[in-house]
């Protein structure tokens, strides 16, 4: 999402009256994922199920954390920071690419699109860092444990959270005004499928050199440093786990850590790799592929590797189901 392409950063304003003479941009238009229909009607089917599940999914979550006291843990506090961020984050992208399936012109307004950036980029900045977050919460759970409950605090864990929402404030900050600092005249198709920076600076009618190093250092920051992190702890706890004695731990402990690693390298890592490399032409479509990865897929998997691979939110789901059923019966 921090893509840049340094290729492009050579592009120069043009000062000419014909440029002058041109009209501000005040809507874009994408090109979608694919121009054909019966390609756009299967991905309208496949897109509104998966947001569906990520909708559907997220707000149980979030309302089980809610609901039942024995879930007021740190770990189920950043779970439910995490649904609401995954939510937001998919609700800001998904309707909007269902609606272009089903119109032959897909375009958004000039406002329209720095709102939907700064959305975007607020829960999609803020969800990397809850997650580094969240990793840091099983290292000290698993390699601290006697000093859990004096680290883990419930004055501490609302400033972590606190923390998580205003990095990824201040990332949105910085990317959407340099991003918008710049012109746009006439030139105002997008080959994306939704408004994100790297796709706006390639219609910029300015020089971008100094607005993609902007996003580069954010992505630096938001990106490399949590998914850095991130890959620590795990390091550290299976170093830990190694060393158990119960075969029943080392194999529960494995799993979690396996999954968690999956979503880190798949998603985030497969995302700064595509993201912050020079442009080439046969990357554009491929760079749109992974975008559905972070926009679509993450969101609607979170909840269950996260949330309900989690014993205690298995067991309060268990429950719950178990009291509704019985009230049937009665």
């Amino acid at each position: 999402m921090y893509s840049f392409f340094l290729c492009q950063t050579g592009k120069q304003a043009k000062v000419s009256m014909g440029e002058e003479n041109q009209t501000f941009v005040s809507k874009f238009i994408f090109l979608g994922l694919s121009q054909d229909l019966q390609t756009q009607i299967l991905l309208f089917i496949l897109f509104f199920i998966i947001h569906l599940l990520t909708v559907l999914g997220n707000l149980l979550i979030i309302t089980l954390l809610f609901l039942d006291s024995h879930l007021h843990t740190p770990m189920c506090f950043f779970l439910r920071n995490l649904s609401f961020a995954d939510l937001c984050f998919s609700t800001s992208i998904v309707p909007q690419v269902l609606v272009h399936f089903l119109v032959k012109r897909k375009t958004i307004s000039f406002y329209g699109c720095m709102t939907q950036i700064i959305v975007f980029l607020l829960v999609g900045c803020t969800e990397c860092a809850l997650l580094a977050v969240m990793s840091y919460d099983r290292y000290v759970a698993v390699c601290k444990p006697l000093r859990y409950s004096t680290i883990m605090t419930q004055r501490v864990c609302p400033w972590l959270s606190f923390g998580s929402w205003a990095s990824g404030a201040l990332v949105s900050l910085v990317d959407t005004s340099f991003t918008f600092h710049l012109p746009y005249w006439g030139q105002n198709i997008i080959n994306h499928y939704f408004c994100e920076p790297p796709a706006l600076l390639k219609l910029a009618s300015a020089d971008t050199y100094n607005t993609a190093m902007a996003i580069f250092s954010m992505g630096v920051v938001i990106l490399l440093a949590p998914v850095s992190l991130i890959l620590v702890s795990h390091w550290n706890i299976i170093s830990t786990v190694i060393q158990m004695q119960s075969g029943e731990g080392r194999l529960k402990a494995f799993s979690t850590c396996g999954s968690h690693l999956i979503v880190v390298v798949l998603f985030r890592g497969s995302g700064i790799f595509t993201y912050m490399r020079p442009n080439s032409k046969t990357a554009k479509e491929r760079d749109k592929m992974v975008s559905v990865f972070y926009t679509v897929v993450t969101p609607m998997l979170n909840p269950i590797i996260y949330s309900l691979r989690n014993k205690d939110v298995k067991g309060a789901l268990r429950k719950l189901a178990e009291r509704k059923s019985f009230s049937h019966r009665q």
